[in-house]
């Protein structure tokens, strides 16, 4: 067995799926008259059509479930969220954990969460960029050093091919 998609309940299908477009890149693969596949394994389901379907009414926005998007090109992200035609509404307005890692929580037209943030690999090279040592990122990222190092070895070796 294995995970196929993720079902949001939408009250505007065509509208969410611009929104996942024009936010995410997200693009149509199959559009059912009510229920649209989206690449990255998310689905939208008209709210009409899927109180049909369980016999029951559904309501929004309880946040106890959120899609969850890694960008690390973070503040170009911020940038489009500040130039979309769509209203964004936060539950979280940018940030940065303890951990390093920068995230923003928002939401889509029908209140479904959504978190964007930095991978955890990024943010440790972020430290590593800056000057902090493999110890000092572990520490502050909370990752094992032995990951870390990886990532720095990783990095060193990136480099090495760019220069030759």
């Amino acid at each position: 067995m294995r995970l196929k998609n993720f079902l949001l309940v939408v009250d505007d299908i065509d509208k969410s799926a611009e929104f996942y477009k024009e936010l995410f890149g997200l693009l149509v693969l199959a559009d059912f008259d009510g229920n649209m596949v989206l690449t990255g394994g998310l689905a939208l389901q008209q709210r009409s059509v899927w109180e049909r379907l369980i016999g029951s009414e559904v309501s929004q926005g309880s946040n106890n479930a959120e899609l969850y998007f890694e960008e690390n090109n973070f503040d170009v992200f911020l940038e489009k969220l500040e130039n979309s035609r769509f209203e964004i509404r936060y539950l979280n307005k940018p940030m940065q954990h303890d951990w390093g890692q920068r995230v923003v929580r928002i939401y889509d037209p029908d209140m479904h969460l959504i978190e964007v943030g930095e991978s955890m690999d990024y943010v440790a090279l972020r430290f590593l960029w800056s000057g902090m040592s493999v110890e000092e990122t572990a520490k502050k990222t909370q990752m094992p050093e032995d990951y870390v190092r990886n990532i720095s070895k990783a990095m060193e070796e990136r480099t090495e091919n760019d220069q030759s």
